[in-house]
């Protein structure tokens, strides 16, 4: 019988493969980074050749580091970040051109002017987005629009559309699988969250031809085998999702109401709200969060760009620190931010301001702040932004958090996960296997296969971490978040 599961987790910034045992226990884990490609100021790119190769190594690194046989493992479960789109050739697996990256705003003016055209009605009704340039949609016809005779290629059949996990599967199965899921396809514009189909009247807005979209199936099935020289042996590929939709999977957040928030590059704060999408009134987006044996289940989602993002600007670009980890020392040195506010808009707002002329902010600084200040205004942005996006969510839902489940790298900071509890006022779990997102990617592929019977089976294997309970009083809270909103207004309508 099978020991194990592969998760294969794609991020923004690293690729990782991580082996899980049957308790959800991490056996072996792999990293790798990859170049970050800035062609000019709010531009971010990816060699897509880079996300493969490292994503690669890392597999072949995880199985030989624990030592597993090929036939201990049951199945692979991919995950990756969301949004961010490779075009490639049919015939030889050749990416046209770098994939452009969640992050970029390159298409943010298009987005504009389909506003100004009154489409924007259209796309929310159907999509439950927004439009704005973190999404797929503007990104692809970009392509077609600017590489000469691509568009008449992908009508020819001949140039194929994928967001990161469609491209590594139809790369692990040497080209015989161009699939992805509900969780990826509702992120693209192009996928209507009531139909569960690419939708045409979309397709028809950007003039994108349906041929080169994959095909969209479930988030726990198989979808095919690995190309036998790659490992040496078939793996079965048999769960996908988008990391944030894994992560809540990978939380255990089934029941309707139950929340988590991952603080990686980006923060992402999803809200399980059962059988049926809830749209937004109060600038949150509405996504599929997984689709199981005919069963979708919906979330409501605050996407925030910037937030292990700054940490690491404070180290590479300012260069405050040396290490990410040094900034939760470095803030501790000071009990306050001495009256400072960071607003971290550095490629404009997400939910639920989604002000795309938003930039970077550092308020309230004297000659008496300090590093540590400074270091302490970046770390707590994390937390604000949170209260922003958890306010729109309690209003939409109509439900009052009881506890938020938290994970992903800046979820280890002591020192923020209790400012977070403070500012939210309700508690924060943090789980023992803060892999959450490569955790949930292994649930779905091991329900595929039977490694794991139902969802209430993984639900007995979350463990708790710390919880950290709200200690600040309120008039304090109230104080500093007025703060913050006042430093947000400072940020908007730059560009």
């Amino acid at each position: 019988m099978a020991k194990y599961v592969l998760a294969l987790d794609q991020g923004t910034t690293s690729s990782r493969s991580i082996l899980f045992n049957h308790q959800g226990q991490i056996e072996a884990t792999s990293q790798e980074e990859f170049e970050q490609i800035f062609p000019s100021p709010g531009l971010v790119e990816h060699n897509p050749e880079a996300i493969w190769e490292s994503q690669l190594a890392t597999a072949r690194e995880v199985i030989d580091q624990s030592g597993a046989a090929l036939s201990d493992i049951a199945a692979i479960g991919i995950t990756n970040q969301r949004e961010t789109i490779v075009l490639w050739e049919k015939e030889t697996g050749k990416p046209v051109a770098n994939a452009i990256v969640w992050q970029s705003r390159l298409t943010a003016d298009r987005c504009d002017q389909l506003k100004a055209e009154g489409y924007e009605r259209l796309f929310r009704e159907k999509t439950g987005l927004l439009l704005d340039a973190y999404f797929s949609g503007t990104k692809i016809e970009y392509l077609l629009n600017t590489i000469e005779g691509l568009r008449e290629q992908a009508q020819a059949g001949k140039i194929l559309f994928g967001t990161i996990d469609t491209f590594l599967i139809w790369r692990l199965t040497g080209g015989r699988v161009h699939v992805t899921d509900p969780t990826n396809a509702c992120r693209t514009l192009l996928y209507n969250i009531h139909t569960l189909e690419w939708d045409d009247e979309l397709l028809n807005v950007f003039d994108i031809p349906r041929c080169m979209l994959p095909e969209v199936k479930s988030s726990s099935e198989v979808y095919g085998e690995t190309a036998p020289e790659l490992f040496g042996e078939p793996i079965k590929i048999a769960g996908i999702a988008g990391d944030q939709q894994a992560a809540t999977f990978g939380q255990g957040c089934f029941e309707p109401g139950s929340a988590k928030n991952t603080y990686g590059t980006g923060c992402f704060m999803l809200m399980n709200t059962g059988d049926k999408p809830v749209l937004s009134e109060n600038g949150l987006l509405t996504t599929v969060g997984w689709s199981i044996g005919g069963k979708v289940t919906y979330c409501l989602e605050g996407s925030i760009f910037v937030a292990g993002a700054a940490i690491q600007w404070l180290r590479d670009g300012l260069q405050i620190i040396e290490s990410a980890a040094e900034i939760e020392d470095l803030a501790g040195q000071v009990e306050d931010t001495g009256d400072v506010f960071f607003v971290p808009a550095f490629v404009g707002l997400g939910a639920p301001y989604w002000d795309q002329d938003a930039r970077g902010t550092l308020v309230g600084l004297t000659r008496g702040a300090t590093r540590a200040h400074v270091s302490r205004a970046v770390l707590e942005s994390l937390a604000y932004q949170t209260c922003d996006v958890l306010h729109a969510m309690e209003q939409d839902s109509q439900i009052k958090l009881k506890t938020l489940k938290v994970d992903g790298g800046a979820a280890a900071n002591n020192l923020l996960m209790q400012f977070q509890a403070d500012m939210l006022d309700v508690p924060a779990q943090r789980p023992v296997v803060h892999e959450t997102t490569a955790l949930g990617a292994a649930y779905l592929a091991g329900l595929a296969v039977g490694f794991w019977h139902d969802q209430a089976e993984v639900t007995r294997n979350w463990a708790l971490d710390a919880e950290f309970q709200p200690q600040m009083e309120a008039s304090r809270r109230d104080q500093l978040y007025r703060r913050w909103k006042q430093a947000v207004e400072r940020s908007r309508d730059w560009v």
